[in-house]
């Protein structure tokens, strides 16, 4: 019994963030190998990986979603993207709340780490704050979807469609119900605003979100909201110019599109790379240059403690601080006039590099299972790992070699590089350093 103790004491909150995923991952695949779960039963790997998935939020799928899953199939999909998206423990937390239940101190340190969240106290609290600004959020989305799916689809199937489509956007999932996914519904703008409006809230985190509700002026938001906000405008104007110039006269895009259309659309297809993975036109059919800045937001990806993985937003803005800084002759880093600590960027950079490994290696372990050209790999690799579940149509003919390593992939995109670190590594304080010396670089 002690020793049964002593291991929970000794459990960290990293190995609690990676054992609640596979957690979710082992009990979903087993739901989606029930025969009430399929048309048409699916082989164990096809399972694994749907609901791999769908628990890290990807939205890659080796086959049409609504042609292979029956209803129930659907439903068990939505609810490993909700559990997938908020996490695990922040629901087991929610349930001790509404029973009145006492949260002990492993939740509340876990929910400190999975959120960022600055200290244990009040993270129950913070739970029950996250729990309601989701369903909130939800709702009012879906009163949104309904108003214009009940009328064209009915009021079974338009809010059907409605509340799948809301969970997967605000979780950046990216799983739709449609064939095309959202092709048909490109420049439509009560689509376009509602279902990007979804995943871009997903996807700057709930401690911004907070941070924004309590705070009335800029001027008091913490150095992170702001880096956020205005790197997420930044970023999502730069990239619906980009796209919006480079696919302006590709007939199989948005070429055929009025002025206004391409506008709305050239916004959905550069906002949507964040994780999101929804998409309004066939991405195999995007230009070269246009794809290549999609790799670039999907390894940027969205924002810490949110529904989006990605090195993160703030990762790639220090790490692009610190080499301006370097170059300029500053030894320290500042933005909106605080100064970045040394710890802050060896962390960012620590999280490229080691995100940069894990595509690489996949990458190249891809290349030997798969016999598809090399683009198609790298987007789908990336793509994986930055939880995004955009392709280039490739996903249905990867070998089940290859699935298992897009799974890998996936899994470890969506904990992200950080836990993976302190999973493998212990870290220890050297009570020494040696003498310095001059190694030549560049």
């Amino acid at each position: 019994m002690k020793a049964i103790k002593k291991r929970r004491k000794t459990f960290s909150p990293p190995a609690l963030i990676a054992s609640s995923f596979l957690f979710t991952i082992v009990i979903g695949t087993l739901l989606l190998k029930l025969p009430i779960a399929t048309y048409k039963p699916i082989s164990w790997i096809d399972a694994l990986f749907t609901a791999t998935s769908a628990t890290t939020v990807t939205g890659l799928s080796v086959f049409d979603i609504t042609a292979t899953l029956t209803i129930f199939g659907e439903v068990v999909l939505l609810i490993l993207i909700q559990i997938g998206g908020v996490g695990l423990m922040a629901f087991a937390v929610a349930v001790l709340i509404i029973l009145g239940r006492k949260v002990g101190m492993t939740n509340r340190i876990f929910i400190q780490e999975t959120f960022n969240y600055q200290s244990i106290g009040g993270t129950v609290r913070f739970v029950g704050e996250i729990v309601t600004f989701v369903i909130v959020i939800e709702s009012i989305a879906f009163i949104a979807l309904c108003t214009v799916w009940i009328p064209e689809f009915g009021w079974k199937q338009g809010m059907y469609y409605s509340v799948f489509h809301v969970v997967s956007a605000f979780n950046n999932a990216g799983f739709s119900l449609f064939p095309d996914n959202l092709s048909s519904f490109a420049g439509n703008p009560i689509i376009t605003i509602i279902l990007s409006g979804l995943f871009i809230i997903g996807g700057i985190g709930f401690i911004v979100v907070k941070d924004i509700l309590q705070k009335r002026s800029i001027q008091q938001w913490t150095l992170h909201t702001k880096m956020m906000i205005f790197g997420t405008l930044i970023v999502n104007v730069i990239a619906t110019l980009f796209l919006f110039i480079l696919e302006f006269h590709n007939e199989k895009t948005i070429g055929s599109l009025s002025f206004i259309d391409k506008l709305w659309t050239s916004y959905f297809q550069a906002v949507t790379p964040r994780t999101a993975g929804f998409n309004m036109i066939i991405v195999g059919d995007m230009e070269e240059s246009s794809l290549l800045l999609t790799l670039l937001l999907m390894f940027i990806g969205g924002g810490s403690a949110s529904t989006a993985s990605g090195i993160k937003l703030t990762t790639f803005m220090i790490i692009l601080l610190a080499t301006i800084s370097y170059f300029r002759g500053i030894k320290e880093p500042h933005i909106f006039q605080r100064t970045i600590k040394s710890e802050v960027i060896f962390r960012s950079m620590a999280i490229g590099a080691v995100s940069s490994v894990i595509i690489f290696v996949a990458l190249f372990l891809l290349t030997v299972t798969e016999k598809v050209p090399f683009l198609p790999l790298l987007f789908e690799t990336v793509s994986a790992f930055a939880t995004v579940g955009l392709s280039l149509g490739i996903t249905g003919n990867i070998s089940p070699a290859g699935e298992v390593i897009l799974c890998f992939v996936m899994f470890l995109g969506r904990i992200g590089p950080l836990t993976l670190f302190f999973l493998l590594i212990h870290t220890k304080k050297e009570s020494y350093h040696y003498s310095y010396d001059q190694v030549q670089t560049g």
